[in-house]
Formats: C-alpha cells, sequence, structure tokens
C-alpha cells in the first residue's frame, strides 16, 4: 500500500498542540461572509482558505489553521460556509437511528450542498488574491476535504489538501489540475484511496503530490472530532499538520530548514 509520499515533510515543526487550546486568531467579515476565522500574518502573500467539517467551527480546527499560519507564515481564512445555517450538531453523529440518518442526509443537500459550495470556496481565493495574495491554496476536511478536491479542477488554487476526505471517490481527481494532498483515516475505504492515488500519480506534477493513509486514528482526527488528549491522535494530529505544511511548502518552493 501507498502510505507515504513527501520527502521534505518530516523536517518540518510546528508549534505544540494543545488539547485545551484557545485560538490565536479573530472573527470577522471577509469576501460577502458574516464570519470568518482569520489567522496569521495579515501582509503575508501567501493564503491559505479552509474548509471546515460539518461540525462548523471548533478549537481543534482552529488550532490546526494557526499552526499552518504559523509554520508556513500565510494568512488562513476560514469562512463560515453554512451561513445563514448551523453547522451539523456533533451529538447527532455518527447518526444510529434512520430520523437522524434523514437529517444528514437533508443538510448534505442544503447547508452543505457540495456543488453550492465550490464557487464560494473559490471567491475567497479571488478575494485573498485581490487583497495582494500571490500564492493560494486550500485544504478541508470530511465534507470539506471533498470540496476542496473538486476545487482543483481548475487553477484557482495551487494546490489542494484533502484530510479524512468523506464520500471519498476516484472520480473527483480525475479531471485535477493542481497538485493534492490526501490523508485518509482508517475510516475511508482504502481500495478508493489506492485509486486515487493511482490517479495522481499520473498528473504532470506526481513529483508534487503528498499523501499517507493512517490506519490507526478514526475520521476526524485532525478536526472538531479530535481528541488531543489521547497521545495516538495527538501524534498523528502533529504528523498530518506537519505533513500538510511539507506538501504546501514544496508546491511553493518555500524552504525554511
Amino acid at each position: 500500500m501507498s502510505t507515504i509520499h513527501n520527502s521534505n515533510a518530516a523536517c518540518c515543526s510546528i508549534p505544540p498542540v494543545q488539547s485545551d487550546y484557545t485560538p490565536k486568531g479573530s472573527f470577522k467579515p471577509y469576501a460577502g461572509f458574516k464570519k470568518a476565522y482569520i489567522t496569521g500574518s495579515e501582509t503575508s502573500t501567501t493564503a491559505l482558505v479552509a474548509v471546515y467539517d460539518i461540525f462548523g467551527f471548533w478549537p481543534q480546527t482552529q488550532q490546526g489553521a494557526d499552526i499552518l499560519a504559523t509554520s508556513l507564515n500565510a494568512k488562513v481564512v476560514m469562512p463560515d460556509f453554512f451561513e445563514p445555517d448551523e453547522p451539523f450538531p456533533s451529538e447527532n453523529f455518527p447518526p444510529t437511528t434512520e430520523e437522524g440518518k434523514q437529517a444528514l442526509q437533508a443538510f448534505f443537500g442544503g447547508p452543505a450542498n457540495i456543488g453550492n459550495t465550490i464557487p464560494k470556496v473559490k471567491k475567497v481565493a479571488e478575494q485573498l488574491k485581490a487583497d495582494g495574495a500571490t500564492q493560494v491554496g486550500a485544504y478541508g476536511f470530511c465534507w470539506g476535504a471533498k470540496v476542496v478536491t473538486l476545487t482543483g479542477t481548475d487553477t484557482t488554487f495551487d494546490a489542494v489538501a484533502s484530510i479524512h476526505p468523506a464520500m471519498l471517490a476516484a472520480g473527483d481527481v480525475d479531471g485535477l489540475a493542481v497538485p493534492l494532498a490526501i490523508f485518509p483515516s482508517k475510516d475511508e475505504p482504502v481500495d478508493e484511496y489506492e485509486k486515487v492515488v493511482k490517479v495522481i500519480s499520473t498528473k504532470p506534477f506526481a513529483s508534487k503530490n503528498a499523501y499517507k493513509y493512517y490506519p490507526t486514528v478514526h475520521h476526524g482526527w485532525a478536526a472538531a472530532r479530535a481528541n488531543l488528549s489521547d497521545p495516538e491522535n495527538l501524534k498523528q494530529y502533529e504528523d498530518v499538520y506537519s505533513r500538510i505544511t511539507g506538501f504546501f511548502e514544496g508546491v511553493w518552493g518555500i524552504h525554511k530548514h
């Protein structure tokens, strides 16, 4: 199995990860959104758009944004893509009743409609470029990972990173036009992940892709469902943010080590 590919990721140092975390950024309007979590350097020409998972803003997801802002010296913008609606309630996941399953499907058809979200994500990139960013990437989790992967069919972003992607499908990367990092958990289908790796390995930018399968952690370990008081979750959380950093450094030619 292809478990690892990114020669420069191992040397990346990231800020200490904390289980009881107070986010460093702030909420403000951006790119037409009433609320966006913004962290990092306001003057940096390097920027990332973050697409959270279905649970919206959580300290674990914000800590990840702060890590990437620091390690890449970047501005990171995580808009509230579900506004004016609310995120999916975490206490109702995973759904165990028929009613709960229907509620989740209704959420994916409504506030989390992928087709409607993709243009919103691209709009944030265009605003960042208008504000002076010359290097813009995107990363996302779960539902957001599917969204950012599908934004990669054109060159709005320089590269996209997909972490514990929901609804993983190899067909999503057939039209990929930019480098992809993909980091699934034990809860994603390994065979589909293998197909993705095979497809992206034939792309002209194959050497810039990054991928690793995480067999010891659950879907959500790097975002809202991260349990950072668990040593293994903490270890793999640190590992994946190191790899995301290394991936974008490789794409942008940043050498800081």
